[in-house]
């Protein structure tokens, strides 16, 4: 399969092009820059420039780029810039999709569509939930529309918090246990719905794979677990203790809405898609993927 990536240099986008090539697959990357290497192709995704040719005999499209969540607090202006990082160069990417006739078009998008749920467990049917990040997925996933409307087989990527040895959740966390700094966030209660890397890319590559797998898909491990339940497990992981717990009112007053709907939002996400057409999870348990995380 012949396979063009944007966001191929990030954390997901980096694992996915290694594990696409050592299972045989042809991989093009985009970038925003002078092709450097026989493997590159250049873009611009505000002028809606791709270099001629670039999807020639491509089977599938994916789709990974945006601006970090975390990296900065959301004033208006940087909320508008994840929004217009994300749904520009989906627009460009799914145009392109749809006149060169490609397959297939995986688009990033993420768990906060589903707003917060609390306990209450969803699945790819639940609706939208409310918030910034709901708000910023439903505008990210609408973007593919050209690619839907001209037939192509439209996955919509919903990760989960990605569990890497590095970067993602373990590279904000990893040195805050290791320094005897780790604990709950607010009451611990609120689900965290996490994700390894490995299944992160075997999940997409499962996707690319498997014409039965389209519309919204869930990419979350598949039990489920608590902040509480995470923390320990963590602590576990390094060898550390728990410490004292950071309370809701410390986060929403430094972090403000940020912290409100990425550390005490509450997400029971189940991978119900991935689970009912036959992938097969390499970590089942949370445990599992931070030692394998914490262990490389």
């Amino acid at each position: 399969m012949r396979v063009v990536i944007a966001g191929s240099s990030g954390l997901i986008g980096t694992a996915l092009v290694s594990h696409l090539r050592e299972a045989g697959h042809d991989v093009l990357r985009l970038v925003r820059r002078a092709p450097a290497a026989p493997d590159e192709r250049g873009w611009d995704p505000p002028s809606g420039r791709i270099d001629p040719g670039t999807f020639d005999g491509v089977d599938a499209v994916v789709n990974l780029g945006g601006a970090g969540l975390a990296d900065r607090p959301w004033t208006g202006a940087r909320k508008q810039e994840l929004r217009d990082s994300r749904t520009v160069p989906t627009e460009v990417l799914a145009a392109a999709v749809a006149e060169h006739g490609v397959p297939a078009f995986l688009s990033g998008s993420a768990v906060g569509f589903y707003g917060d749920t609390a306990g209450r467990p969803v699945d790819e049917s639940a609706p939208r939930g409310a918030g910034f990040l709901a708000d910023l997925c439903v505008d990210w996933e609408a973007a593919t529309a050209k690619a839907q409307d001209a037939g192509a087989r439209v996955v919509l990527l919903r990760t989960g918090l990605v569990l890497s040895p590095a970067g993602g959740l373990l590279g904000v966390l990893r040195p805050l246990f290791k320094a005897f700094l780790g604990g709950r966030l607010g009451s611990g209660q609120q689900y965290m719905p996490w994700v390894s890397l490995d299944d992160e890319v075997g999940a997409i590559r499962f996707a690319l794979e498997n014409p039965a797998v389209t519309g919204p898909l869930n990419i979350v491990g598949p039990t489920p677990v608590t902040n509480a339940e995470l923390t320990k497990a963590l602590a576990a992981a390094v060898g550390r203790p728990t410490s004292i717990p950071v309370p809701a009112f410390v986060i929403r007053t430094v972090m403000g809405t940020m912290g409100e709907e990425m550390a005490l939002f509450g997400q029971r996400v189940l991978p119900a898609q991935l689970q009912a057409t036959g992938y097969q999870f390499r970590h089942h348990a949370v445990g599992e993927a931070l030692a394998a995380a914490v262990g490389s």
